[in-house]
């Protein structure tokens, strides 16, 4: 039952104070008045919102972003560690800046428009625009939620529209010939995985010999990984197994005969356990190939201008620093002249740099020095990607007759709208519906 209790002001005047009891039974003040009357009607209006589940107290409005932010949302609100490491980056880089300092009682739907018209502006892409809007609305739902706003300021408040554009599918011969430009031995074996089964590459890099029954050729998808900032891993590391897939439910497929055979030749060859990973990160020990003589510089030609418009010889020191070349030349004489520096014990030798691992394959390394120069020797007209492999092992079950929701299965979709995105990708799958097209017009044409 609250009360009001009479006090002496400053001015010698009566003030009355106005207590009730919180959600906690915990006596709290609902402000202070000239009159009676009026704090009881304080204290009788806070009882109500209490007795209606509106417990939130009015000063936790006034807190600014940055502070509920840091000091409750991040630090309590469940999500993957990947997830976390993705939504630290984009709040400091994207929201901090713009809400920060803002009360959050005081954040209108006036304010993020303005702040995703100011993003645009700025030429950020609409996808990127409309993931920070989704952090933004998410942060702003759990304060609504737990009552620290009475308002959620994203809803109802538009991004730019995104351009949905079409899958570009690789095709078999495609593949063929950036798999025969990937180097022999275990990437091959990795790619013709990718595409014979489609998994993510979280899934692909953690698969292991006790994944796959050899005899009834059933690969059970139940574990991926994930890349992490050591800040974001629970224990400090670089990758994070997680005991479930993306879809947080294990699924199961068979292979074709050939890739398990092949597969089974890797576990024999390579000498692998039940535990052991299929596709293991190789040595980083061997060092790179360095230029260790340059041309006469006058005879190699001047490198493109500056943004000061000037040029300068390639295979020098000059058009290194100042032109900003990277050609080999160039590269090789700034090179030898910081191994000359620290052969006279003028600077610290750098150890060779290494790539932090636990054996599982970086995505991001196996694209740079595996991926991406298959794909220039292979002299496509586009750039596929790994998650390309899994788009297009997709498409070509479909195109050639597998049921959409084995498929969808196969794939781990949640819904199978998204499988129902493969069919008809292929180049040639309007052919049909061409040749019905024609049949049709020439019964009518004149003979």
């Amino acid at each position: 039952m609250g009360q009001t209790r009479k006090r002496m002001g400053k001015d010698g005047k009566p003030r009355y104070t106005a207590y009730y009891d919180d959600i906690r039974g915990q006596r709290r003040s609902a402000g202070t008045f000239a009159s009676k009357k009026e704090a009881d009607r304080a204290w009788q209006r806070a009882e109500v919102k209490v007795s209606e589940g509106r417990t939130g107290e009015p000063a936790r409005g006034r807190q600014r972003f940055r502070d509920y932010v840091e000091n409750t949302w991040l630090p309590n609100h469940e999500m993957e560690a990947s997830t976390r490491e993705g939504y630290t980056y984009a709040i400091h880089k994207h929201l901090m800046p713009e809400f920060g300092g803002m009360r959050m009682v005081d954040i209108l739907p006036e304010h993020v428009r303005a702040w995703i018209a100011k993003l645009k502006n700025q030429g950020m892409k609409p996808v990127t625009i409309q993931c920070n809007k989704i952090i933004l609305s998410a942060i702003f739902t759990t304060a609504l939620d737990d009552q620290v706003t009475y308002l959620h300021p994203c809803r109802g408040v538009k991004s730019p529209p995104i351009a949905r554009k079409p899958l570009q599918i690789v095709t078999p011969e495609q593949f063929d010939d950036v798999y025969n430009a990937l180097p022999e031995g275990t990437f091959r074996l990795l790619a013709e995985t990718e595409i014979e089964s489609g998994l993510r590459w979280g899934e692909l890099s953690e698969l292991r010999p006790k994944d796959l029954n050899l005899k009834t050729r059933i690969l059970t998808v139940s574990r991926t990984v994930v890349e992490l900032n050591p800040k974001f891993h629970p224990e400090g590391g670089h990758f994070l197994v997680k005991d479930y897939p993306k879809d947080k439910e294990y699924r199961r497929f068979k292979l074709s005969a050939q890739m398990t055979e092949k597969l089974e030749e890797h576990i024999r060859a390579a000498r692998l356990t039940r535990d052991d990973l299929f596709f293991h990160m190789p040595p980083q020990d061997k060092p790179r190939a360095r230029i260790t003589e340059i041309p006469d510089p006058e005879t190699l030609g001047r490198t493109e201008p500056n943004e000061k418009g000037r040029t300068y010889n390639h295979g020098t020191l000059s058009g290194y620093t100042a032109g900003r070349c990277r050609c080999d030349y160039c590269r090789g004489a700034f090179s030898l002249y910081r191994a000359a520096r620290r052969a006279n014990g003028k600077d610290n030798p750098r150890p060779l740099r290494t790539r932090m691992t636990d054996g599982h394959i970086p995505n991001d390394w196996f694209r740079r020095n595996i991926w991406n120069p298959a794909i220039a020797a292979a002299g496509l007209d586009f750039r596929p990607t790994m998650r390309d492999l899994r788009h297009a092992h997709a498409s070509w079950l479909l195109n050639g007759g597998a049921d959409l929701q084995i498929v969808k299965e196969r794939l781990g979709h949640a819904s199978i709208a998204t499988t129902e995105r493969y069919l008809h990708t292929l180049p040639d799958a309007d052919e049909t519906a061409l040749e019905a097209l024609a049949r049709t017009r020439s019964r009518s044409s004149p003979r």
